[in-house]
């Protein structure tokens, strides 16, 4: 039964979450649909890496080129976030996720009838500009249509198993697409998800009230923008340019003065994009931080395991995908038990800091991989694991990043959460890509080249460095949430006390 208005006359004004008389009838269909938009989100980031090799044989581009196709995405959805999260709160979250939902598919088609790598990119980049509509606008609907606390935390164990599978969904979905189609069909799969998303929305979601008086922070939009546009575009240049090379250092420094700039800026605006207070809170701040962690070393999983599956062990692109599943399955389950179950119970502190241990295992069981490891005893175990602990971190990470903030500011919440994440992939993709190298580099000194031993041999170096650095990433990431989190259930926290018990 809905709560009076004198029911709720003593927490009303600490509510974290913009409520409503009566939640939607329809909220479990709304879910579905939100779902169905952040898995086509989700999945694009990793879709494509299978079919690449495909793909470039198809257009003819370089391998210098290759990365670009995964690079554009990430450049342009990391970069306009933000100002996607606060065009969400500006002008209506129904409006721009259906808006988002669209323009993804006009792009997703543009790069399914590609004819150049330049269109191809474009394409890419298209996909990238809408998800960053799209991406904040989902999780803010999904903030504003749960309003009861147990719901809300189904809710959210079901979107943070989507965000955290959605890699391992889009490998075997690109392996299946690519072995028994063609590898456009990456991108034209993306108009069946868009298509079925945009009529759930238009008939289930509810227009949402939006402040005609506030304007968008063009300065604060430019800097942001620019600034994580320089510190992605620098590391993903870390791939074929030495550390030292002014094409590296130069855009990570350039990146970094502008974020600086910009921080200083939201003190200033007087409709700041990314208000500072959305930051502020312990939990939050811990929260976003653990979510760019789980981003970058999570890469190690699916980026390196692939090449090992494909090229040292021989794999088909599809047995590849489901290689993961099982690892896909250990994720969704721990998310699910950590947003309904652990959380309410135990707190953050205690289990974010386990699934970051756990992760952290997982890495360091895989660097013991060779050329005749069994997929039942030497891959399976870790990557069950490695799929628990991920589970730990991002259902809880994910609902406590938006768990507290203001009517007005949930979308731009929702645009960080989700830019910590993509932004944690590109960095985590370049800075790991940049350690193979080196590894592989390294072990070929001295050693004969045009050796198919000596290559294995260094190609599994590379992988198991990147794993071993995947591992220091989460344990990074375990410290680093000891410290922060507050200790207790988030009810001990006092903006969040109305909504967590009942």
């Amino acid at each position: 039964m809905p709560k009076t208005s004198e029911d709720t006359a003593g927490t009303a004004t600490v509510s974290p979450l913009p409520t409503a008389d009566t939640p939607p009838r329809h909220r479990w269909w709304i879910l579905a649909v939100i779902g169905i938009a952040q898995l086509m989100v989700v999945l694009d980031a990793t879709i494509v890496n299978i079919a690449l090799p495909s793909a470039q044989k198809d257009l003819g581009f370089s391998d210098g080129d290759r990365q670009w196709v995964v690079t554009a995405y990430a450049l342009a959805f990391g970069s306009l976030l933000l100002l996607g999260g606060r065009i969400a709160d500006l002008f209506g979250r129904k409006m721009t996720f259906l808006v988002g939902l669209v323009g993804f598919a006009g792009a997703s088609a543009l790069g399914g009838a590609a004819g150049s790598f330049e269109v191809l990119i474009a394409a890419r980049a298209g996909q990238g500009v809408f998800g960053a509509l799209l991406a904040p606008a989902a999780l803010s609907l999904l903030t504003t249509t749960f309003t009861d606390a147990k719901e809300r935390a189904k809710a959210f164990g079901v979107y943070g198993a989507i965000a955290g599978a959605g890699g391992a969904i889009g490998l075997l979905l690109g392996g299946l697409l690519t072995e028994y189609l063609d590898w456009r069909w990456t991108m034209y799969v993306n108009l069946v998800f868009a298509a079925v998303a945009f009529v759930g929305g238009a008939l289930l979601l509810q227009r949402t009230t939006r402040d005609k008086t506030a304007t968008i922070d063009i300065p604060g939009a430019i800097l942001v923008g620019g600034g994580l546009f320089c510190i992605v575009y620098g590391f993903a240049n870390a791939e074929s340019h030495d550390w030292s090379s002014v094409q590296t250092w130069g855009y990570l420094l350039a990146g970094a003065v502008l974020l600086a700039a910009f921080t200083w800026w939201q003190t200033r605006s007087s409709h700041p994009l990314l208000p500072l207070r959305v930051l502020l809170d312990r939990n939050r701040g811990a929260s976003f931080i653990a979510i760019l962690i789980t981003g970058a070393g999570m890469f190690g999983v699916f980026l390196f395991l692939t090449y090992y599956l494909q090229q040292s062990l021989g794999y088909t692109p599809v047995k590849t995908g489901l290689a993961f599943l099982p690892m896909t399955a250990a994720l969704m389950l721990a998310a699910t038990l950590a947003s309904t179950v652990l959380i309410p119970r135990i707190g953050p502190k205690t289990i974010v800091p386990l699934g970051m241990g756990t992760a952290a295992a997982g890495m360091i069981w895989l660097t013991g991989l060779d050329m005749s490891s069994s997929y039942a005893t030497g891959i399976l175990p870790p990557l069950i694991v490695a799929g628990l602990g991920l589970g730990m971190v991002m259902a809880p990470a994910m609902s406590l990043a938006v768990e507290g903030v203001a009517a007005e500011d949930s979308g731009v919440a929702s645009a960080a959460v989700n830019t910590m994440q993509q932004v944690g992939g590109s960095l985590g993709t370049a800075l790991l890509n940049t350690l193979f190298s080196g590894a592989v580099t390294d072990y070929l000194d001295g050693k004969n080249p045009k050796d198919p031993a000596v290559l294995a041999q260094a190609g599994l170096e590379g992988y198991s460095t990147a794993y071993w650095w995947s591992a220091v990433f989460f344990i990074a990431g375990l410290v680093i949430s000891v410290i922060l989190y507050r200790r207790g259930v988030p009810s001990t926290d006092p903006d969040a006390a109305p909504v967590v018990h009942m």
